[in-house]
């Protein structure tokens, strides 16, 4: 009988150990592959140490390098390099990312793993510095590996970066990746960016994806490339003028726009002065000081509001209406009421009464101009191509002014008060002997024009600062607004004040703002004389 031997039975087994090790060790290295991309020490450490070079161009291809390699910290290197936050601590070997470099002492993380590392500062952390190519080769890298992940805007952004920036380093990972795009915007994104690269290498067919498009970059290249002799020269200049010839009816469209703007803030404030105008022939230089009571109502509520310009300019437009409104009352019992039929002195004492108020102004809050800050969902521009953008504060006031005359217009057609308002202006004797109370109805009429110019001081806070003189500058275009639209009409008032507003536009480039007031005063003066009535005639006549 044969025996085994315990050491023949320990040589049997231990193949059968070892292997099974080796596949634990196997499965182990398949489990944990992804996470040591990411803190693989080693690697990670050799990649970064290649960026602590003075040569720029050593640097940008260290940052190639860490862009094709397999670590998953890639994006957040190349982007705090970007930043000017990646750096290496000055007596030692550690890479860090400085989170926060506002202060003296920086909340810094450890760059490959990502941990916690305390604070460092310019002493104890050298921050890898970059050069002008270099940013733009890392504005693009970044860009090219955006286009791997994130979500659709994620990746139209990047690609949106790339325009102008793919070179041959990146063209060929740019072009996989339109292939594999889903997203039809991103994909025409991708096609601008690589044609744009296409014409820089002569190639005249990427002409074709160029026409019509508005980009900024698109223009700078192939205003280059024009400028130049040849067949693809030739060619690019005719996509060229089809790209200017698109820009200049936006160029159009955005002076029309801000023509409106300004012509909007023109109706607000010549509205109410129309109103009083036309019923009670009282010439109110006083009418600018109402403005600007409105936007110091403005700046007040937002001062007892701090950090909600939302609500504050919210509860501001009845404020500024009830205010200036109240000093409209105020002046129509005290001066206006004295003065009735006397033009001249009416002019008079609303000229002193300005004065007054300026001053007082100024020694309640002070000459220096106050800002108002406008809310959130005012501020920047709507974006509608790279040709053509509206700024949203002009855009609101346009929406506001439009808004204030729909009220307005309602009021006089479908109120009791603006029935006697009309009777008063078309013939005020008829309408007394009707039993219209005259005299409660100039004070109301003062009162709602005075609330109105509050209301265009609202708007006009939210354009420019506010000061004592704030309404000086409109009150000679507000006559002008009343007495082209037609005294005491509406509508008038409307077209009258938009249509200044855009013909002052349109002279601007090409006289100076200067030149371009006296030109539209002399056009209405000119008007005038073959129509004193205005735009539109009023009915009746002022008794």
């Amino acid at each position: 009988m044969t025996m085994n031997s315990p050491t023949g039975g320990r040589r049997r087994s231990r193949p059968l150990l070892e292997c099974l090790l080796l596949c634990l060790m196997l499965a182990w290295g398949a489990i944990s592959a992804p996470a040591m991309a990411a803190v693989d020490g080693g690697q990670a450490r050799a990649l970064l140490q290649a960026l602590d070079t003075r040569d720029f161009q050593a640097k940008g291809e260290a940052a190639q390098a860490i862009a094709d390699s397999q670590a998953d910290q890639k994006t957040r290197w190349l982007q705090a390099l970007l930043d000017g936050r990646l750096g290496r601590e000055r007596r030692g070997n550690t890479f860090y990312i400085v989170t926060d470099d506002s202060g003296r002492e920086w909340p810094i993380v450890d760059a490959i793993t990502f941990e916690d590392a305390g604070t460092g500062s310019r002493r104890t952390v050298d921050i890898f510095k970059i050069n002008n190519d270099l940013r733009t080769q890392l504005q693009g890298i970044i860009a090219s590996l955006s286009l791997a992940d994130g979500d659709e805007s994620a990746r139209l952004a990047a690609a949106d970066r790339l325009i102008g920036d793919v070179n041959a380093d990146n063209v060929e990972s740019v072009r996989a990746s339109r292939e594999q795009e889903q997203s039809a915007t991103v994909r025409d994104r991708l096609d601008v960016a690589l044609a744009l690269y296409g014409v820089q290498q002569g190639d005249a067919t990427a002409l074709e994806t160029l026409k019509g498009n508005l980009d900024t970059r698109v223009r700078n290249t192939l205003t280059t490339v024009a400028a130049a002799d040849g067949e693809l020269a030739s060619q690019a200049r005719q996509v060229l003028d089809g790209i200017e010839s698109k820009r200049a009816w936006y160029d159009r469209a955005q002076t029309l726009f801000f023509g409106l703007s300004a012509g909007s803030i023109l109706v607000l404030a010549a509205i109410g002065l129309a109103i009083t105008f036309g019923v009670m022939g009282v010439i109110n230089m006083a009418h600018g000081e109402l403005i600007m009571i409105g936007a110091y109502t403005t700046w007040l509520i937002q001062q007892a509001l701090p950090g909600q310009p939302g609500l504050a300019l919210a509860l501001a437009i009845p404020g500024g209406f009830l205010v200036a409104g109240a000093f409209g009352v105020l002046i129509e019992r005290t001066v206006i009421r004295f003065l009735k039929g006397r033009p001249l002195e009416t002019l008079l004492a609303t000229f002193g009464l300005s004065l007054v108020l300026q001053q007082l102004v100024r020694t309640v809050f002070s000459p220096l101009n106050r800002r108002v800050t406008s809310p959130d969902w005012l501020q920047g521009a709507w974006q509608i191509n790279e040709a053509l953008s509206l700024t949203l504060n002009r855009f609101g006031v346009l929406i506001f002014c439009l808004i204030v005359f729909a009220a307005l217009w309602a009021l006089m057609r479908f109120t009791r008060l603006g029935l006697e308002v009309r009777a008063v202006t078309q013939n005020r004797a008829m309408a007394r002997a009707m039993g219209v109370r005259a005299t409660r109805v100039d004070m109301l009429t003062f009162g709602l024009g005075a609330g109105v110019a509050g209301l265009a001081g609202v708007a006009l806070s939210q354009l420019t600062n506010v000061g004592p003189n704030l309404g000086q500058s409109y009150i000679v275009d507000s006559f002008l607004v009343v007495v082209f639209g037609g005294v005491g009409n509406l509508w008038g008032t409307l077209v009258a004040g938009m249509s200044l507003g855009v013909i002052n536009q349109v002279l601007q480039p090409w006289v100076g703002a200067v030149l371009a007031k006296i030109i539209v005063l002399i056009g209405v003066i000119l008007f005038i004389q073959k129509r004193p009535q205005g735009i539109f005639a009023p009915k009746g006549r002022v008794s």
